[in-house]
C-alpha cells in the first residue's frame, strides 16, 4: 500500500486529506510541524509527501529544502497563501508540483499518482544503471588489478584527462567505465568514440557535429560526440588512428573546452 506523508499545522485539514487518502487504498502518516516531520522522514520511507506552506517555526519550504539531501521522496507543497513566484521557489527546490488551498480532489489524486510514476520510473532507473555498472566490475585480486583499482580511485574524483594505453583486449574501455562511474560525472553520459572504425573524412563531423548544407548528405544540423558527453565522459578508443588535424581539433577541445561544428562558425562549450 503506498504511503503518503501530510505536513500540516491545521488539524482539520490533516484530518480531511488523511481520510480522502485513505479511501483511495494510500496508508497516511501525518505531522503537525517541521520538525516531527523530518524525523518521521528520516525513519521511513514515503511514496508521496503533502507539505504545507506556511507553518509556524520551520516552513514549507525549509522543510523541503532539507528533506531533498535525505530522501527522494516526491514533495506535492499545497498552501492557501501562496502565489506564482512561492510556486516557482518551490519548484526550483525540488517539489513535483504545487496545489492551492482547498485542494481540488481530482486535480490532488492524479497529481499524488503522477508524482508515484516519476518516482517509480526514477527508482527503476536508478536500479537499471547499477545493473550496467555491476555488469562492467573489474574482476580479479592480482597485485596488478589492484594497483590499477587504486589508481582508478584516485583519479575519479578528479578532472584530469587520462591516457589509457594497452594491447587490443586487455580492457582500456573498462578502465575508462569505471573512472567515470566512480567521478562526480557519473549521471551524465558516457559517450564511447571508436575513432578507427570511422572513415577520416566523416570523423571531424562525428566527433563536433556539423551545421546544416555544410557538406553534401548534411541535411539537417547534427550535434557531434563532445556536444552529447557534455557535462560527463568521452572515451576516444584507438586515438591515434585519427587524422593529426583531427587530433589537433581533439586538443584544442580538451584544453580550451569549447568546439565549432564542422560548417560553422561560433565556438560551443562543451564540459567532457
Amino acid at each position: 500500500m503506498p504511503q503518503v506523508l501530510i505536513i500540516d499545522d491545521e488539524r482539520s485539514i490533516r484530518n480531511t486529506l488523511a481520510d480522502i487518502l485513505s479511501n483511495e487504498k494510500y496508508q497516511v502518516d501525518q505531522a503537525e510541524n517541521g520538525e516531527i516531520a523530518l524525523e518521521k522522514i528520516s525513519n521511513n520511507t514515503f511514496d508521496v509527501v503533502l507539505c504545507d506552506i506556511k507553518m509556524p517555526g520551520m516552513d514549507g519550504i525549509e522543510v523541503l529544502e532539507k528533506a531533498v539531501k535525505i530522501t527522494d521522496s516526491p514533495f506535492i507543497m499545497i498552501s492557501g497563501h501562496g502565489t506564482i513566484e512561492t510556486a516557482v521557489e518551490s519548484i526550483k527546490k525540488g517539489a513535483y508540483d504545487y496545489i492551492e488551498k482547498p485542494p481540488d480532489l481530482n486535480r490532488l489524486l492524479i497529481t499524488i499518482r503522477n508524482a508515484m510514476d516519476k518516482s517509480n520510473l526514477v527508482n527503476e532507473t536508478k536500479k537499471l544503471k547499477k545493473q550496467v555498472s555491476e555488469s562492467w566490475k573489474m574482476v580479479g585480486d592480482s597485485e596488478p588489478i589492484e594497483n590499477i583499482r587504486e589508481m582508478i580511485d584516485r583519479v575519479a574524483p578528479t578532472e584530469a584527462r587520462v591516457l589509457i594505453t594497452g594491447e587490443n583486449g586487455t580492457g582500456k574501455e573498462l578502465v575508462a567505465r569505471q573512472l567515470h562511474e566512480k567521478s562526480n560525472r557519473s549521471h551524465a553520459p558516457f559517450i564511447e568514440v571508436n575513432c578507427a572504425a570511422i572513415p577520416s573524412e566523416l570523423i571531424e563531423s562525428q566527433l563536433f557535429g556539423h551545421e546544416k548544407g555544410s557538406f553534401t548528405s548534411a541535411i539537417k544540423q547534427r550535434k557531434g560526440d563532445f556536444e552529447q558527453a557534455h557535462g560527463g565522459t568521452i572515451f576516444l578508443d584507438e586515438i591515434g588512428d585519427m587524422s593529426l588535424s583531427a587530433q589537433a581539433k581533439v586538443l584544442r577541445a580538451l584544453q580550451e573546452n569549447k568546439i565549432t561544428r564542422v560548417g560553422g562558425e561560433k565556438d560551443i562549450q562543451v564540459d567532457v
